[in-house]
């Protein structure tokens, strides 16, 4: 069985398509300077029109690359949030005949019930908190951290934020799952982020990660967080993908959990 990288292209209602480009924004660098982190050091950035005092961590799918999606986050852009993009490495996929892509972690399935890479999902996540310390030391707290992804990429910020001890601002999770789920809650034990709002999209004709995937997911992190923090959309038509509308809510709830100080 192979399945194709995932996009961050149109759905079946959506009448615009977000492209992913391979070209950098005027206002996107890589961040060369930062080479004891090579998740930061090859990350597209784009940067703040004022006073950066808020970063979002978009995590892109399988397959991808940093770059469509911070196209993508440039379209929503706030002027004091910082958009940190980063690639993933590229390591065999046994789900794609283990072949070499990008990838956080390694996937076996794309069912609840699936072996899952534990040893690969720990340690992504463990390089995704290394991010947010870097952050922290140059200026911008956990706190006005938001972490975001598509697919694999909001699998694995779902999965970093429930295992961060520092409370984060919030999470975007579109289009995926919640990795090692049935560790949850005990894995979440020393979290900070138990009271932390989490926005859930998916499609509701996506073929690869099923919607209901998705609704058991939110009802899973019901269980871990808050469950008034949580808030799940879904949108017709949609498959393994986004949409303007999707992206206008991802937006908005930027816009609420890191608002301008």
């Amino acid at each position: 069985m192979s399945i194709e990288p995932s996009s961050n292209g149109s759905g079946r209602q959506c009448t615009e398509t977000i492209q992913i480009a391979a070209c950098v924004h005027p206002l996107q660098c890589m961040c060369g300077n930062n080479m004891s982190l090579p998740l930061l050091a090859e990350a597209v950035t784009v940067s703040g029109t004022e006073k950066e005092t808020a970063a979002v961590i978009f995590l892109h799918g399988l397959g991808d690359s940093g770059h469509g999606w911070a196209d993508a986050m440039t379209a929503i852009q706030l002027p004091h949030v910082k958009y940190i993009c980063p690639h993933a490495p590229r390591i065999p996929v046994t789900l794609n005949m283990k072949m070499t892509m990008p990838s956080w972690f390694d996937l076996m399935g794309l069912s609840p019930d699936s072996p899952e890479d534990e040893a690969g999902i720990k340690r992504a996540a463990e390089n995704i908190k290394a991010i947010i310390d870097h952050e922290a030391k140059n200026g911008i707290p956990a706190n006005r951290v938001l972490l975001g992804g598509f697919s694999q990429g909001g699998a694995l910020s779902l999965y970093t934020a429930l295992t961060c001890q520092q409370q984060l601002a919030g999470v975007v999770a579109l289009s995926c799952w919640l990795p090692l789920h049935k560790s949850f809650p005990q894995a979440a034990s020393a979290s900070g982020n138990r009271d932390m709002p989490i926005l859930q999209c998916h499609g509701e004709m996506d073929p690869m990660i099923p919607v209901q995937f998705g609704a058991m997911t939110a009802e899973k992190l019901k269980v871990i967080v808050n469950p008034q923090k949580i808030t799940f959309r879904t949108y017709p038509g949609l498959m393994h993908s986004s949409c303007p509308q999707e992206m206008a809510a991802v937006k908005e709830f930027i816009e609420k959990q890191l608002p301008r100080i």
